[in-house]
Order: C-alpha cells, then sequence, then structure tokens
C-alpha cells in the first residue's frame, strides 16, 4: 500500500515487477500451462486458422520510394516470415537487395526501416532483431547489395538524411547506456553526422543534449543540401520545435529556431521550398490542419501565409509537392480524410488554388503519399478499404493519368461485406462516429460483434483492409470500430478531448458505443467482444472494468493497466503529455480516475479476459500485463477465464508472419468461443438480445 501525497494507492502484485524473481517466472510458467489448456479445448481454432489465412494479403503493401530513376519498395510473398527490400533499375529490372530469411532463417530479424540517398546509388537499412533493444545501421550499395559501412548502433527510432552526393548524412542515435546515469530510462538522443567509411565513434554531435532528454528528432535536408531542418518533440506531445541551419560546414550548423513549440501548442511540420520558402503543415489555430507557407527567417505564425484552408470537417493527412521542370507549374497533391473516406485534392503550390480532386478507387483510406526525389511529376500513394488489401496507384502530373502501379492481394476469396460509418451520441451528449461492417446480408442483427477501439496519442481510426475484421465478418460476425476522444479522427481538438485530465472520456466514450450497439439491436452483451492494441488495450481493459456488464469477452494486447506506475516501465516516461504523472497529486488523480488495475473489486463477475504481450516488451513493460491478469483472476466471482498469453521471441508490435498468424487465428478463437461465433457459415449462435441503455441514444 503506497501512501501517495496522503491518498492510499493499493499495490498488491507489485512483487510481481520483477520478471527475474524466481516466484514471478514460476507464477508465469503456470500461466502459461493454463493457457494451453483452454487453447487445446478450442475445437474451431484450426478453422480460424483457415479463414484468417483465406483473407490475408500478400504482396507489395506500402509505395514505393523513387530516388532519381531508381525504386525501392517492400514485398512480402505468401510463405514469407519478413519483407524483402527490392530495387527496381530504370530498365524495369527487379532485384532483391535485403531478404531478411537469408540473415536470420528463423524468422526473428525483420526489415525495420530503409533510407535511399538521394541519387539511389545506396541505401541505409536498419534491421531490427525482435526481442533486442538496439538497431544498427548499415549502409548498401544499392547495385550490388554488397556493405560500404557499418553498422551503426544505438540508433532504433531514428530519423535519417541524406546529404547531396550520398557520401554524408544525419542521424539519430541514443547515447551509450555507460554514459548515463544508473537507472536513467529516459531516451537521451542526440542528431550526429556520419561520414561514409568513417569510425561510427568520430561521428559529430550537432544536436541535442541533456537538457531535452526525452525528445524525439525528425531531419529535413533541403533539395540543394544547403539547409537542415530538425523538428524537436518531447516525447509523445502535440506541439514541437522546429530549427533551421545552413550547415557550410555540415558538422557544425548554426540553428536558428523558427518555430517555439510551447508558444504555438501546436505541431509544425516543414518542408523546404525553391528559395527561401518553407512548407509548414501544421494544425497552429487549425485543429483539422492547414498548410502554410513561411521564411526561413524565423518570422512568427503571425507572419505565415496559409496556403491550403482548414477544413473542419475533413482533416487534412499529407500532401506532397510535385515541381518536376516539365510540369506548367508546380503543384501540391492534398490528402484529407471526410468522414472517414479520404479525398485527394491538386493545388497550385503557388497560390494554394484547388485545381481538381482525383477520382480514388472507392470510399477507402488514402496513406503513405510520396514522390520522387529531388524533383517529381508523378506521386504514389497507398490504397484500401474494408474488403481491398493495401493496392498502390501511381498518379502522373504531367499527364494527368492515374494507374494501378501494384499491390496486395487476398490468397482466397474475398468475403461480402456491407460496412459504413454511423454516429452515436456519448453520455455528455457528444458525437462519436462508429465504423460498422457486416456480412452483405438483409439480416442485420442481433450478430456476435468485435469491437475494436485506441483513443490515444491523435491517432486517426480509419476503416482500413484489416484480414482479422474480414475473417469475423466473413464467418458472419459485426466488427466495429469506435473513434473515441483521444484518437485524431477529428483532428487536434479530438485528440485533446481525450487525453491528460480528459482521458476518462475515451474510456466511456467506448462504453457508451457498446451500449448504443446493444441497445440498437445489432449485438447483445452475450454476443459483444472488445479488442485494443497497446494504448487500445488499456482503452478496453479500463472500459470493461467499469462496465463489466457490457462485455462477454476482452482481448488486450501488449496493454498499459497500471496507470500509476506506468511510467517506470519501457517507454512509459516519455508518455506523460498523454496520459499525466503520478508525481503529480492532480494528475495522480486523473490516472487514478481510469486505471484499469486500480479499479478491479473483488466479487465482480467480469468478462472473459485474455491478455497478450511479448515475453520481453521494451515499449510498455511486461508487468502490465501479469499484475492485471493477477488481480483479476485473485478478484473475479464468474466463471468466465481470465487468461495470459505469452509470445517469446516477439516484440510489442513486431511478429514474424506466423507468429502474427497465430496470435491472430488466437484471438479471434477465444472471441469467437465467448460470442457464439462459428467460422463455419450458418452456424452463428444468437444469444439473448439485452438491452443495457446508456442515456438517450439516436438512430443510426
Amino acid at each position: 500500500m503506497d501512501d501517495l501525497f496522503g491518498f492510499p494507492v493499493a499495490d498488491p502484485y507489485r512483487w510481481m515487477e520483477d520478471a527475474e524473481d524466481a516466484r514471478v517466472r514460476d507464477w508465469a510458467a503456470a500461466q502459461d500451462r493454463l493457457f494451453q489448456v483452454y487453447r487445446a479445448g478450442w475445437p474451431e481454432r484450426r478453422l480460424w486458422a483457415s479463414l484468417l489465412d483465406e483473407v490475408s494479403s500478400f504482396g507489395v503493401s506500402e509505395p514505393p520510394t523513387v530516388r532519381g530513376s531508381v525504386m525501392f519498395l517492400v514485398e512480402r510473398a505468401r510463405g514469407d516470415e519478413q519483407g524483402r527490400l527490392l530495387v527496381v533499375g530504370p530498365e524495369g529490372d527487379t532485384r532483391t537487395l535485403v531478404d531478411p530469411a537469408e540473415i536470420d532463417p528463423s524468422g526473428h530479424t525483420g526489415l525495420y526501416a530503409w533510407w535511399p540517398s538521394r541519387e539511389g546509388e545506396r541505401v541505409a537499412v536498419q534491421m531490427e532483431v525482435a526481442e533486442q533493444p538496439g538497431s544498427d545501421i548499415m549502409v548498401l550499395d544499392a547495385r550490388t547489395g554488397e556493405a560500404v559501412d557499418g553498422p551503426l548502433p544505438r540508433a532504433r527510432n531514428t530519423s535519417l538524411a541524406w546529404l547531396p552526393g550520398g557520401e554524408a548524412f544525419y542521424y539519430v542515435s541514443r547515447v551509450a547506456e555507460e554514459e548515463l546515469a544508473p537507472g536513467d530510462m529516459r531516451l537521451q538522443r542526440r542528431v550526429r553526422l556520419h561520414r561514409i567509411g568513417s569510425p561510427w565513434q568520430d561521428d559529430t554531435v550537432v544536436f541535442g543534449g541533456e537538457d531535452a532528454p526525452d525528445h524525439y528528432y525528425g531531419l529535413t535536408v533541403s533539395p540543394d543540401g544547403r539547409h537542415l531542418a530538425i523538428t524537436a518533440t518531447a516525447g509523445p506531445a502535440s506541439h514541437n520545435d522546429v530549427y533551421v541551419a545552413e550547415p557550410a560546414d555540415p558538422r557544425s550548423p548554426r540553428f536558428s529556431k523558427i518555430v517555439d513549440g510551447r508558444a504555438t501548442g501546436a505541431r509544425v511540420l516543414p518542408r523546404f521550398l525553391p528559395g527561401d520558402d518553407l512548407l509548414l503543415v501544421t494544425d497552429h489555430q487549425a485543429p483539422c490542419g492547414r498548410i502554410c507557407v513561411a521564411r526561413r527567417d524565423g518570422a512568427g505564425p503571425a507572419a505565415w501565409r496559409t496556403l491550403v484552408a482548414e477544413d473542419p470537417q475533413a482533416p487534412l493527412d499529407e500532401c506532397v509537392v510535385l515541381d518536376d521542370p516539365a510540369l506548367p507549374r508546380p503543384l501540391l497533391l492534398v490528402a484529407r480524410t471526410r468522414h472517414g473516406a479520404s479525398t485527394l485534392t491538386l493545388h497550385d503550390l503557388a497560390t494554394g488554388r484547388a485545381l481538381t480532386a482525383l477520382p480514388l478507387p472507392g470510399a477507402g483510406v488514402v496513406s503513405s503519399l510520396r514522390a520522387g526525389t529531388p524533383h517529381g511529376r508523378q506521386a504514389w500513394f497507398g490504397y484500401c478499404d474494408a474488403t481491398t488489401p493495401p493496392t498502390i496507384y501511381r498518379y502522373d502530373a504531367l499527364s494527368g493519368e492515374m494507374e494501378r502501379h501494384a499491390g496486395a492481394s487476398i490468397a482466397g476469396h474475398r468475403p461480402r461485406i456491407r460496412g459504413g460509418g454511423v454516429r452515436c451520441r456519448a453520455g455528455d451528449g457528444t458525437e462519436i462516429t462508429l465504423f460498422l461492417f457486416t456480412p452483405d446480408e438483409e439480416d442485420q442483427g442481433p450478430r456476435p460483434t468485435l469491437l475494436y477501439g485506441y483513443g490515444s496519442f491523435g491517432m486517426p481510426m480509419r476503416p482500413w483492409f484489416f484480414p482479422m475484421a474480414a475473417a469475423w465478418v466473413g464467418a458472419g460476425g459485426t466488427y466495429a470500430l469506435a473513434c473515441v476522444r483521444g484518437g485524431g479522427e477529428e483532428g487536434q481538438s479530438w485528440h485533446d478531448a481525450g487525453r491528460g485530465p480528459r482521458k476518462h472520456r475515451a474510456v466511456s466514450d467506448f462504453n457508451d458505443a457498446a451500449a448504443w450497439l446493444i441497445d440498437t439491436g445489432r449485438t447483445t452483451c452475450d454476443q459483444l467482444a472488445a479488442f485494443g492494441q497497446s494504448a487500445g488495450g488499456l482503452l478496453v481493459t479500463a472500459a470493461a472494468v467499469q462496465r463489466p456488464e457490457l462485455y462477454a469477452a476482452v482481448v488486450a494486447e501488449g496493454p498499459l493497466c497500471d496507470m500509476v506506475r506506468y511510467e517506470n516501465f519501457g517507454l512509459g516516461c516519455t508518455w506523460t503529455d498523454e496520459f499525466g504523472t503520478a508525481a503529480e497529486p492532480e494528475q495522480l488523480q486523473w490516472l487514478l480516475r481510469y486505471s484499469p488495475y486500480h479499479a478491479v473489486k473483488p466479487g465482480v463477475p467480469y468478462p472473459a479476459f485474455l491478455f497478450t504481450g511479448a515475453v520481453t516488451d521494451l515499449q510498455t513493460g511486461e508487468a502490465h500485463v501479469t499484475k492485471m491478469c493477477a488481480a483479476l483472476q485473485h478478484a473475479t466471482s464468474g466463471d468466465r477465464p481470465i487468461l495470459m498469453r505469452r509470445d517469446p521471441d516477439t516484440a510489442h508490435a513486431a511478429f514474424s508472419a506466423s507468429k502474427e498468424h497465430a496470435l491472430a487465428a488466437d484471438i479471434l478463437t477465444f472471441a469467437a468461443e465467448h460470442t457464439g461465433l462459428s467460422p463455419t457459415p450458418g452456424v452463428a449462435v444468437r444469444g439473448p438480445c439485452l438491452r443495457v441503455t446508456a442515456g438517450p441514444v439516436p438512430g443510426p
């Protein structure tokens, strides 16, 4: 029992935070055996695995990166544990540059990131071994695949910007552990300059210091290589600083702070334009985002010129510049999302005037807009919807033509899915968007339903293609996606409405969405399962502990659960801008208002729970799973199981294909077991239509 600012806070499973303690190892091993016993009793798991395999996709799922006449892209064929980095030459010849299976046949090593040089002759590559904390950078010759430099250590989650000529780049790496104070869990990142062929120990620190221990840095070099821009963000803060330098000597650039994040309270992402201008993508005085032009001399926001104004009904997602000299004029391609569906519009880069809206394959989601470097007339983007796996399209601004470039394909048949957005009302009257996906049949309910949510860090939920959702709906169920506050679906104001002192609203929104699904007859509380990953695992666990009567089952993948001590695990100490800190009395009360671990009450018949996570989770920490599982097993008065599924040789969100498939099959089987859904068409079991009302609820 802790005494925090005079307030008693119980923590009966504190001893479980030490994963090396023999008692914890024995307990975890017993939990592994318990899960295997239940898993062995799931007669339909094999059918779920087969259905999931049928709706999984393979091939190219992200747009290519184009440098000059060379194209880099990642492809994963059926049977591959990890994606392979391919290079497409000027004549269309394709060759494999990096194949993780050749590096590590076990499948534990994957391609984490890659950055081609501006000329396309070299590429910096980062591999990740799932259970290890470090990631090294290697530099390869793009023609031969041979290593020409590296490894550069401690560069996980880096940003990297090549200088023209391909002989040097800026990157971000962490300070060596031996240089840190004992117990220092902060990021301690530095921006460094590396020259090809030089020892990494000689890399010069050009930015960052002990005064900014939790900062992430983003790097951008101007097309002519004469300017460097750095964005500096404290953890996941909703604002950032921007610095610009003209590095006459790349080893010692002199920076000017052109955007003060605390003063603006906004995100600002800079891109270099010809001359002395910067293109700024920002939510300053525009929660749904606008695009501005600013001088590089650091004039404040009052001097910014709005190029593309905010659309309060359509949050800005991303944009790319198309400025090939062959074009009649430089252009700006802008992606927004309106009511869950993406739009693409073409603008005059000089005036911002909208020229045309580009046709899209359907009412789906556009992602990863990319253009050639240093000047391009073509743009690539990914497109998907509920039934369409990621497909890559290419737009040529000179000819005006749009064509399918590449894409993933589904292994088996595509289920017929009916999808769309509806609005339900939260308890305080706020409207929440729900995306619903059901079988394309006249009879629409009540059905076993899988309700997914996230609600943190301003991350917008979109109706992406999701094999687990396709499998669930293909078996006759409903998949629902709740766009709760704390996400970014309605812009920055929607994020602000569900973070810090208002984080509890994200939880209540999720419960109100669940109650609406029940109250409108789409499902019943005996047919409803909640599913969340990472911060979404926090959301669904907190929701179910608050309103256990709403749910038959809950699946939390890599969740946060102990919100009083989350700062002590993984990267938790960098997330206080999102959740708050227990080191402040007022913020401790924010956390205790929804912390699921502290809300568990003995004698309550809780839903079935499946907690999944890596044995070594370097992001959230594995103690959340163990402590929450133990607390619920001790407290529940019901007969529904509380289970923990641990995965060795994986990371927080990094799985080989076979492990990801096995986890998804277990999640679907568990949820189906407790909601009455069968993977065999026509065998779904429907329970009684129980109605749970959460205040006035509008129609769909």
